[in-house]
């Protein structure tokens, strides 16, 4: 059977036309990204006859074959609905995630370490949260989620945001750098529209009058000084 990428956007695909519940076999990648996505639109993966050894037992998509496999024992029997899809997510596609947060964070570590001031974000349990601030745009569906604050002792905060098709106007009392993940981040200016895309970098200085936008979907990992950012 040939090998399938399941990303972000055929998460996407499936919310739209209704399938909630996806079989995956072993063979195909689900990225990162698209696991996010599942956990934020009500999508769930069922993993079909993945063996133990298939998965790193840390990795999240292990931890979630062995709960399937717990719940649904008959979960290994191919569905007659059709061919279902695979997934397998491996170590180094892992790692490079981790060390892009790292980058992110401007040199705050990311490790189970348990020594002070050390601050260990587990990436693949996040839910973003709906925007704290009422900007005029519920169709946009924004939602946030601060990861690193001045709870932690940091001078910074750190967190992911995404959202909907359109734009909103915002005015930073802070200086904030801001990591596309996936889709397409428009920061607008008087002068000029900064367009981000996947792997880019933008840097947005206090004080800036700015509207965030995207012609389709956006998710970015935002870096901001001081970190109470909120006011």
């Amino acid at each position: 059977m040939k090998k399938r990428l399941i990303t972000a956007a055929d998460v996407r695909r499936f919310k739209e036309t209704g399938e909630l519940r996806v079989v995956v076999s072993k063979g195909d990648l689900v990225t990162p990204l698209a696991l996010d996505a599942a956990r934020e639109l009500g999508v769930e993966f069922c993993y079909e006859m993945i063996e133990p050894l298939d998965l790193p037992p840390w990795s999240g998509a292990a931890q979630n074959a062995r709960r399937q496999a717990a719940r649904s024992p008959q979960a290994a029997t191919p569905s007659p609905a059709g061919p279902s899809l695979k997934a397998k997510v491996p170590p180094e596609e892992l790692e490079t995630r981790v060390r892009r947060l790292v980058a992110a964070m401007v040199g705050v570590p990311s490790s189970a370490a348990t020594s002070p001031g050390v601050r260990h974000v587990a990436g693949r349990g996040l839910q973003l949260k709906p925007f704290p601030f009422d900007v005029g745009h519920p169709e946009m569906d924004i939602r946030l989620l601060d990861v690193v604050t001045s709870a932690d002792g940091a001078p910074i905060a750190g967190g992911f945001m995404s959202f909907h098709k359109g734009s909103f106007p915002w005015t930073l009392d802070y200086d904030e750098i801001e990591y596309v993940l996936e889709g397409e981040l428009h920061i607008g200016t008087p002068q000029e529209t900064t367009i981000g895309l996947p792997g880019d970098v933008l840097y947005v200085p206090k004080g800036t009058h700015i509207t965030f936008g995207t012609p389709d979907w956006v998710k970015f990992f935002y870096v901001t000084y001081p970190a109470e950012w909120r006011g």
